[in-house]
């Protein structure tokens, strides 16, 4: 039972529903940490004792032993003090400033190789080679020849993913 302070009136604990929230936030957190790769999890600060009930939850195929070991997962970060959960969700937040940058360079790869493949794709090329110097001159220009050849002839689109690939590495340097 919550009660009050008989002096100041106050409620002396959180309300249910204020615990029910935190419990639930708790859950979605550990519902995010399991659906991480190995890779990124490994980028995370999670205390070791967390590690083996998210490997376990990642394995579980069926649904209802999957939402148990779930509330299990739950239940271990509760037992963790808050700065360690802030820690965690602080380290997930840049991980999603780090996919915005990456989105940011993959449109802005695609939208140069639209502008190479454009009209003013000589013009286009003649600005990306003065912004980029260290560019390969010869595969570019190669590259741009065969994504027009192979848009004229409906060949499959290499060439076209090959020219993004080598302009989102490039955009990908420079950032």
């Amino acid at each position: 039972m919550r009660g009050r302070d008989e002096d100041t009136g106050e409620f002396l604990s959180p309300s249910r529903s204020a615990q029910r929230r935190a419990a639930l936030d708790v859950l979605a957190l550990g519902e995010r940490l399991v659906a991480l790769t190995p890779a990124q999890l490994g980028n995370l600060p999670i205390p070791e004792q967390l590690l083996t009930p998210i490997r376990e939850t990642q394995r579980i195929p069926s649904h209802g032993a999957r939402k148990r070991q779930l509330a299990f997962l739950a239940k271990q970060m509760r037992q963790l003090d808050a700065e360690a959960l802030d820690a965690i969700r602080d380290a997930m937040s840049t991980d999603s400033e780090t996919a915005r940058r990456e989105t940011a360079v993959m449109h802005r790869a695609e939208a140069l190789r639209e502008a190479l493949l454009g009209i003013d794709g000589d013009a286009a090329l003649t600005e990306l080679l003065a912004r980029y110097p260290h560019a390969d001159r010869q595969k570019l220009r190669q590259l741009v020849r065969n994504c027009r050849e192979e848009q004229t002839k409906n060949k499959p689109p290499r060439a076209y993913r090959e020219l993004y690939r080598l302009l989102r590495e490039m955009l990908a340097q420079e950032t």
